[in-house]
Order: C-alpha cells, then structure tokens, then sequence
C-alpha cells in the first residue's frame, strides 16, 4: 500500500502497486468500532474482507482502462464528491459516492483512448457492472465488447506495464512524472511534477494553466487560503497565489521537503533529515522586514567568527601516477594553520574505451576507477600524518577532486555534496567537463570546481563556452544555506531569483566558490623562441600580457565576477617529462609555446574588496600563497597550489533564537501584526435548519460582513451512528456543493444542499436504524467552519438538515453487497 485517504463519506480509499485501488465502506468501519466487545473480532475480519477493488471492478473481459502504475497519490474532492487517484503520468477520476470511474486522463489532459472505447462500447450501466461484480463468479456476465478491441486493450495494457518499469528503472519520460497535488480553497486541483512544473486543473479533470518557477522536482503542496506552498527536492519552498503567480521563495532546508502543514498562524515543513522549521503565514510580508530588521540590530550578541585557512592544488597528471617525492613537494603544508585541503586532478585516465565506459557508468550513477582509487589512497596517506581525513570525492572520467580536513574540524563541516558536467563530444563524454565538491563549514557554503576545457590555441572561444556551461548547467542534489531568517526556529531564507525574476545558476547560491584546474587557456601573439627568451629571463610579468585567460576576463567573456591572486611562477605548460627545472620547456618538433594553463580563481561574498566579513558578508577570503611546484617532473604539466586565508562570519543559533523569541513577545509593532493576522471576519449563515422534501434543493446562503478581509470556509459533516455519537463525514444521502471556497470582502455565496442518489452498495440499508429504505426521518449535522486567510483561528456554524423520506422512494433491487457480510 502506497497511499490511504477518507474521503468525505467516511469510506476509506488505499493505492497501492500495480494500480490496485482498494475502497473499505465507512458503515461498515463504523459498525467494527461500536460493536460490542466480543463482536469486535468477526466485524474487523469481515470490514477486512469487505473491500472492494475498483480495478476489477471497471475491468472486462480482461480489458481495463486503468494503466497498470502504481496508485502513489489520492486526493477527495469533497465539494464535487469525486476521487482523484495519481499514477505515474496519469490521472483517474472516480465518483466518491457511487465508486463510479468518470474519465481517465495524462499529465496532458488528454482523455485514454481505451476508456472512451469501453464506455462508448459497452451497452450494460455503471450500476448493472456493480451488481454484477458483486455477484458470484460465475454469474458474472461478459460485455459485447469485440475480440479486436479487446486484444487492443490487452496490448495497449501491456505496454503500460513495459512503461511502468521503465519508468520505475529511470528509463522514459521520468521527469514529468507526478509527485504531489492538493485542492485549492477556491476548488482548483493542483499538482506537482519531477521536473517542477505545477499544473491546475478544474474539478471535472480539465487542465487549466501550467507553471514553472523552479527546475527541482515538487515533493509537496500545501493550501490556505489564497496562497499556495510548494515544497521541492532541493530543499526551497516557495509561495504562490491562486492565479500561479510567485509571491516568494526561500531555502528552508538543506534536504528535500517531505510535507508541510498549517498551525494557527504558521505554515511547517519536515524535511528529510528529520528537520521541522516554521513560517509565518504573511511571510514574505512587513512583519518579516520588521524581524529581520530587530534580529540585525541585536547580532553583536549572536555573531561569531571562525578563521581558517584552505589549500587548494590542482594537477593535469597526464594519465601518470606520481613519485613520493613530488606529492610531498606539492602538498607540503606551508602553515600548521591550513584545516581544509581541496585537490582537482585532471587527465587521471584517459583513452577512447575509458571515456566511453565512463559516460556509461555516468547514466547510472557509477564512478571511480583504479588510477582515481590510488590517487586518492596515496595522497589520503600523506594527509593522513597531519590528521586529515577524507569527507569528500568526486570523480566523472579523468577528472577528480577531493577534500580532506583536519579531524579537529570536522564537526564544522557538513552536507557535503558534488556534481559533474561533461563538455566533451556533444556534452556527454568527460574527457572535457568540471567535477564540484559543495560544503557547509559554519553553516556557510563553499564549493569547489575542478575545470578541464577545450585544449589548442585557438580554442578560445570553445573555452568561454565550456566555463559557461559548467556554471550554468552543475547541479547539486541540496540547497546551500543563507544567513538571515524569520523562520520559527531561526532557519534561513532568502529569494533565489535575479532581477528580471529567472532562476539564477546554482553557483550564484554560494557564499564562496573555488575553480581550478586546466583552463588550457594559453599565451596568444607571441612566437615560441620569444616566449622562452622572456621566461629564460624571469619576465613573467611581460609575458602576461599575451595570457589570453586575462584577456577574457577583462573583456568580460569568462570568469564573471571572479578574480585571481597574484602570481611570479612559470608557465606550468608544456614539459618534457622527468626534466627538471626552465630547461624542460618542450622541446619537441611541434615546440608548443609556453603558457599558464593551469590555474585557481575564486569569488567570495564580498561586493567590493573594501567590505569586511560579517553576517552580511559572510565570507571574506585573501591568499597568502599562490604558487607551481617545480620540482614535480612526472607529467607535462607543473602542479599549482593556493593557500586562501579565510574569515567566516556564523551565527549561534541557540542565542539567535532567544533573541527571536523576545522580539515575538515583547515588540509593539509584532504584537500588533500578530494580533491582526489572527482576526477573522464576520460571516453571517442565512438560516441554521433545513427540511429537504424529496430531490428539491436547499440554499443556505454565506455572507462576509467584512469589507476588507476575505473569509474562507469549509463545510464538513456529522452524522450520528448507531451509537448516538458523532460520525465525522456527510451521509450518503446528501449533497452538498460547494463544500469549500473563498468569500469575497462584502459578497456572499450561496450554498446548495440537496438529497443524493443512493449509491447501489450502501450498508445503511442493513445496518441502522436510521436507513435510506427503513421509512424514516433522516438528518444531519453540517459544521461551517470559518477562517481568515492568515490563521487557523476558526468560527463554526452549525446547520441541521433533516429529509422526509417514503419507503417506497428508495427501491432496493438488486445484489445488496452489505447483506452478504452483515445479513
């Protein structure tokens, strides 16, 4: 069993795999929960055996209009009395009352060929199909549907489980597949899909509107009053209103939302950690510019510093395993004071049948290599004397990073996540590409990027193109963190969204961001024998300026917003293996010009450099080293390294929250918000009693006697059982539409009541007193229950609605699926 509801009757609908749905009748739950206690045993095994499964039910002649997917997701549409049920990729719609199946429908909207050939086609009705299936077996009459259409549908059938399973294996269209809906106030059905669109759709199953305001995939939907909450796999939530419009957005957590729910005036989510954080229901709103202003002016008390410093190496090995010797050289620590170390290594393997097994490996999230392991393994062992360990690695063909702190750290670290992306042939094979590492240290997040892009001189343009492409397309599985909150349990929460409203790249999320590695940009308008003139000279400066990278840079082409530490070593390009020192620039025929291939550039939170660290700025960087390691001779390439000083402003959450607390309960202005948002308006109820005479309707009639808030209202059941007590749900025998909606400042609405068909198997005819074929007096208990749009602070009205009903107005032919258990 996937997934259990009750619907507005009290009946109990199950989904479960393979696209069974099961459906318990509430009388007969009922009469196992007041029965008598040695009766408990028999009715709890006949409510057991007393479900009914709709996918037989509306089967024939082997033939079903219901794909074969798993039931995942159902929702009850009380105001409609329909059933949504949720597949894969589609949808089907039942009558809550008569279990009749109304439409079967795509992600699309479209209508299933084989339901509108089994309903066009067979002469029998919904309710001789009831019957039937409730009889015997062997009575149980075969419909006149032909021997082609159904061997049509036995097909079209088997396909659907062919694409149940590749969908479930992670073949097909995955992305669009369904995760989550919700009924709106205002009756609209919402849902959510893998790629995160959000799709409304009216009652009757018709799609409506699509949206897009986020690529994670939805988790879930959460509805009050005229804002929508969607919750995604990247950890954000984000606010909508009934149109779709995006009101806000945030980082809530650094796991996927698992659920949301409303509390009085908050709106909460759990996350997949465990995690429940709270906002309020006017958030983003003035009493969050009110917080974040208090909480900014108090952060002396809350605000700590933490300084660290990072080294960062990169090394295009050229397929080869390093001497002991040249490790030790590059990854000597210059400072005792160095807690992170960040290594990218590029070229690690190569060769046509490795990068082709590697992509492959890549489709089914399958990594690493023996070259990659004992890169890893050895320099885990030099680390490992000055107590570092491993929290992070990433490897996608050639390329590699990893990161090792200092086991005294390591409780700063967390949520340590990496990604990949190819730019090689046709942007699938990594032989060109990035490798990333992101990180949590004091709640602040870092990452690193480990770049390889196009080699040759004049690729330069192929260059900008794979920098932006690794910025624009890396894709981390969580969210990084942000500062300042007005969440109930001080979490973060900030906009992801850049001034024309578009989702700005992953990266931009960052508090700082690394890239190294081999940017293969190389020295432009200068010959070979002029180039090694001016490095046999040491003037490296002259040489800089034919650096195409920094060309770029200043025109604005690549590496927006980053910049590079100052740097005196040789180009790091091309050598001659195992020659040490100037005199191992290559030497060969084709005697490639020198050039600073490899290189680290970074970012960090500052705007200006002129602006220190602080809980707006919450990492501030400098480097104190920015070197080549000339004495490792084992690839073409010389190894560089960068040592970045750091200072990372973070918060004392436990402080922070006091401070929040206070400000809750003691600030004038937040009292008096709060004191607002808790207000409901005035609804007035036309009349509270309500005599139904045979199949004429009732009209009650809502008025909002506020002339500046909407009201909000529900409407739900209670009909007493056999033991007197209240029964949540409305009977079977009463309609009543709508059952929920919006008011509208001064306007009213008109609400229909209205006595119901009886559906064919009702346990009332059996089991009570007070039953549809008894000659009695029927009645009910309607609650209206009023809200305003920004709490749950609720006033109820109670109606009474009774029906005189004649014996002989409600015939009782047929198979009676009650009297087979309970007779």
């Amino acid at each position: 069993m996937l997934i259990f509801i009750a619907c507005f009757i009290g009946d109990l609908w199950s989904g479960s795999e393979g696209g069974v749905i099961k459906v318990w009748y509430g009388e007969a739950i009922e009469k196992s929960l007041v029965s008598q206690r040695e009766e408990k045993r028999k009715t709890s095994f006949l409510v057991e055996r007393s479900s009914i499964d709709l996918r037989d039910m509306v089967s024939d002649g082997g033939a079903c209009p219901l794909p074969a997917v798993d039931v995942k997701l159902l929702l009850s549409d009380n105001s409609r009395s329909k059933v949504w049920s949720a597949g894969y990729l589609s949808f089907a719609l039942w009558d809550s009352r008569t279990k009749e199946l109304l439409k079967v429908f795509n992600i699309d909207g479209q209508v299933d060929t084989r339901f509108d050939s089994l309903s066009s086609q067979d002469p029998y009705s919904y309710e001789t199909k009831q019957t039937l299936f409730s009889s015997p077996r062997k009575e149980k009459a075969r419909s006149p549907v032909g021997f082609l259409q159904r061997s049509r549908n036995a097909l079209l059938g088997a396909a659907d489980a062919v694409r149940r399973v590749a969908v479930k294996a992670g073949f097909g269209d995955d992305t669009r597949r369904i995760e989550a809906f919700t009924m709106s106030a205002d009756g609209m059905i919402w849902t959510g899909s893998a790629n995160g669109s959000l799709a409304q759709w009216d009652g009757s199953g018709n799609r409506l509107r699509e949206f897009l305001h986020h690529s994670s995939s939805v988790q879930c939907i959460c509805n009050f009053g005229t804002r929508l909450w969607v919750g995604y796999m990247d950890g954000n939530i984000q606010l909508l209103d009934l149109e779709g419009n995006l009101l806000g957005g945030w980082i809530a957590h650094n796991s996927p939302i698992l659920s949301m729910a409303v509390g009085r005036s908050y709106i909460f989510s759990l996350a997949g950690h465990g995690g429940i954080r709270g906002w309020n229901l006017s958030s983003p709103g003035p009493l969050d510019s009110i917080l974040r202003s208090e909480l900014i002016e108090k952060d002396v008390s809350y605000k700590n510093f933490e300084y660290m410093k990072v080294l960062v190496g990169s090394w295009n090995v050229g397929q080869e395993k390093a001497s002991y010797e040249s490790l030790r050289a590059w990854l000597k620590l210059p400072t005792p004071e160095v807690g992170v170390v960040v290594v990218g290594l590029q070229e690690v393997d190569m060769g046509a049948g490795f990068l082709a097994m590697s992509a492959a490996k890549e489709t089914v999230g399958l990594e690493g290599s023996p070259n990659g392991e004992w890169w890893l393994d050895v320099i885990g062992q030099i680390l490992k004397g000055h107590s570092f360990v491993r929290v992070g690695s990433r490897q996608m063909a050639g390329l590699i990073i990893a990161v090792w702190v200092r086991i005294n750290l390591k409780q700063l670290i967390g949520d340590v996540d990496n990604a990949a992306v190819a730019c090689g042939l046709g942007r699938a094979i990594g032989n060109k590409g990035a490798v990333g590492l992101r990180m949590r240290i004091h709640d602040r997040s870092i990452c690193f990027v480990n770049c390889h892009f196009a080699a040759h001189m004049e690729a330069v343009s192929r260059r900008n193109e794979d920098f932006d492409h690794v910025f624009r397309s890396i894709t981390f599985s969580s969210p990084s963190n942000v500062l300042l909150t007005t969440s109930v349990s001080g979490s973060a929460a900030q906009p992801l969204r850049g001034e024309n409203g578009s989702r700005l790249p992953k990266l931009s999320d960052t508090d700082m961001i690394v890239f190294l590695g081999d940017f293969n940009y190389r020295l432009s308008d200068i010959s070979y024998d002029e180039a090694m003139g001016l490095v046999s000279r040491r003037c490296f400066d002259w040489l800089r300026e034919n650096d195409q990278l920094r060309a770029e840079m200043r025109y604005g082409r690549v590496f927006q917003g980053l910049r590079e530490g100052e740097f005196k070593f040789p180009p790091t390009y091309k050598f001659d293996k195992h020659i040490a020192g100037l005199s191992g620039y290559d030497s060969s025929e084709k005697k490639r010009i020198p050039a600073w291939c490899d290189r680290i550039l970074y970012r960090d939170s500052r705007a200006s450099s002129d602006i220190e660290c602080s809980l707006e700025c919450p990492v501030v960087g400098s480097i104190s080293m920015y070197d080549s390691c000339m004495e490792a001779t084992d690839s073409d390439h010389k190894p560089v390294k960068c040592v970045f000083n750091l200072d990372v402003a973070h918060v004392d959450k436990q402080t922070m929250r006091q401070k929040y607390g206070e400000i809750m309960t003691s600030n004038k202005k937040v009292l008096y918000l709060l004191q607002g948002l808790e207000a409901f308006p005035e609804v007035n109820i036309s009349t509270n009693d309500i005599i139904l005479q045979d199949q004429n309707p009732a009209v009650v009639k809502l008025q909002n006697r506020s002339t500046e808030e909407l009201a909000c209202f529900e409407i739900i059941g209670q009909t007493p059982n056999s033991s007197g007590t209240p029964f949540s749900g409305f009977p079977s025998w009463l309609k009543v539409s709508p059952a929920v909606g919006i008011i509208s400042p001064g306007q009213s609405v008109e609400v229909t009541l209205q006595h119901g068909q009886l559906r064919s198997q009702d346990y009332l005819s059996s089991t009570s007193g007070n039953s549809p074929g008894a000659g009695q007096e029927k009645d009910a208990t309607l609650l209206v229950m009023v809200t305003g749009v920004y709490s749950t602070a609720m006033r109820d009205h109670k109606i009474h609605v009774k029906h005189g009903s004649r014996r002989d107005a409600f015939p009782s032919s047929g198979y009676n699926f009650a009297d087979r258990f309970f007779g």
